[in-house]
């Protein structure tokens, strides 16, 4: 906006006699503006501010004050779980437990995205999986969902191999899985997994196998057969059961689904269920009083020696006995899992007193990657959450304390010009394999013991001026107060004797 002289000079003395004017407040300016827009301003074609315009402008300040943050929900989202560093250290320890196992027996590890295309999961069996998902359409538009579990994930890898892979192959994972399901103990939306997995293996010695590493695991944990029992059954009983009442095949697996649910619910809760297959209640009925046989040698007087079902199951435990867990294994005609691609021998692991859910379960797939439009494999495999388990490991006090940080010494210059002195001494513990915690800041030494104490660190290491003259360190054993000197040439031979 460009003025006149006249108008400068005239603006000029407005300015003068409006500040000259202590009576006029910032509201009566504020009102004058409003009403009276100042002649030089309208005639060049000039704005009032909005700051001098506003009405409200005292009034919004006033409430801009007074209006307070909302305060941040520090809790993580329900039915997921923060973990820090102590609740990392037990689930690493888990972690390395699984890992020590899977590799004991040939496996080798594997991984996938949790987010998976949302196809992988929507089979139409009436899964409760496919009812869980976090699913939701993404910014491209695709239809995607965080893994329920890791299978189908296990299922699309081999088949975009499309068949260059060398069979048998023994994989296993420990993914993370997300199901939005109601939470009781040992369940919660989100829970890691322990996959083990065998391909290209038709006969039961892939199931006991995998049965005989799990026994392994809970042996290693120091769980026994006296808390832990492995039921174990076969879907082609039930299939020869539904054969034998006239239920079409394309029926079975459905079927198994909601057989599976009648340890949770009556009968009367799945009657819709059952219409919609057009299945009669004494279908049902009648099968379920088959699923009530304990022994092999039960069902095998309903089924007939003859019956496929019966010669699998025999051929497994026998095998369990060769493996030396039959202690752990027991047959349960009332076990089918809840998945539908399962096609023939299922178990689940359980807690002898009943107090927790299923600690882990599988079975045998052979159909899984024709759904997907691939060639009929053989495979089978188990899942193993790792929330039931901790749970459980609790109950029996057998889980080791994960209060120690694992650190073995806390090195720490007495003054600012040792510092430098300290980082060299640290270095080179660290370069002989000790895991070593440096104080950053200057502290008094009384701070220094209660840290280390704290952390439970096993070695404080002292960088004193006397010491450092005499190219020493001090180092004391915090957990019998003895302090020795150490020549610093000396110190890697030390941290080689007293390195976990």
């Amino acid at each position: 906006m460009k003025l006149s002289s006249v108008a400068i000079t005239m603006l000029a003395s407005y300015i003068s006699r409006e500040t000259m004017t202590s009576a006029f407040t910032i509201s009566n300016i504020a009102k004058r503006s409003i009403h009276s827009t100042p002649w030089y301003l309208a005639a060049e074609g000039g704005r009032t501010s909005n700051a001098v315009s506003d009405k409200d402008l005292m009034g919004k300040t006033k409430k801009g004050k007074e209006k307070k943050k909302a305060k941040l929900d520090t809790n993580p989202p329900k039915g997921t779980r923060d973990f820090y560093p102590e609740d990392m250290r037990q689930r690493t320890w888990l972690f390395q437990q699984w890992k020590d196992v899977a590799k004991t027996y040939g496996f080798s590890e594997y991984d996938a995205p949790v987010l998976e295309s949302e196809s992988l999961y929507t089979r139409k069996a009436g899964e409760e999986v496919t009812e869980q998902l976090y699913n939701f359409v993404d910014k491209g538009d695709r239809a995607v969902a965080l893994r329920p579990e890791m299978t189908p994930s296990l299922a699309r890898m081999v088949m975009a191999k499309k068949g260059g892979l060398n069979l048998p192959l023994k994989w296993f994972s420990i993914p993370q899985c997300w199901r939005y399901e109601r939470m009781t103990r040992g369940r919660r939306r989100e829970h890691f997994q322990w996959n083990m997995d065998v391909w290209g293996v038709s006969g039961v010695e892939a199931e006991a196998e995998l049965l005989s590493a799990m026994v392994d695991f809970f042996q290693r944990v120091g769980l026994s057969a006296a808390d832990v029992g492995i039921k174990v059954n076969s879907r082609l009983v039930i299939s020869e059961v539904l054969t034998e009442l006239g239920i079409p095949e394309d029926k079975f697996a459905s079927t198994c689904v909601l057989v599976d649910k009648l340890d949770k619910v009556p009968i009367d809760a799945i009657q819709d269920d059952l219409a919609a297959l057009g299945l009669d209640r004494s279908v049902v009925e009648k099968l379920t009083t088959v699923l009530t046989n304990k022994s092999v040698e039960s069902i095998a007087s309903v089924l007939g020696p003859d019956s496929e079902a019966v010669k699998e199951l025999t051929k497994l435990m026998e095998l369990c006995k060769a493996y030396n867990i039959e202690d752990w294994i027991l047959f349960d005609a009332s076990v089918v899992r809840g998945l539908a691609y399962y096609t023939g021998i299922v178990f689940e692991a359980f807690d002898r007193t009943g107090e927790l859910r299923a600690i882990a379960g599988g079975g045998r797939y052979d159909k899984l990657l024709e759904t997907f439009g691939g060639d009929p494999t053989p495979a089978a495999g188990f899942g193993f959450g790792d929330a039931v388990i901790i749970e459980l490991l609790k109950d029996r006090n057998l889980l080791p304390s994960f209060s120690g940080t694992g650190i073995d010494a806390v090195v720490f210059a007495m003054n600012g010009d040792l510092y430098d002195d300290a980082i060299a001494i640290a270095t080179k513990l660290r370069k002989s394999g000790q895991s070593v915690d440096v104080v950053l800041e200057e502290k008094k030494t009384k701070w220094v013991f209660k840290h280390a104490d704290r952390i439970q660190a096993r070695f404080a290491v002292i960088v004193a001026p006397d010491e450092i003259a005499n190219g020493e360190v001090s180092i004391k054993d915090l957990s019998c107060g003895e302090q020795t000197s150490v020549k610093i040439e000396e110190l890697v031979e030390w941290a080689e004797k007293n390195t976990i």
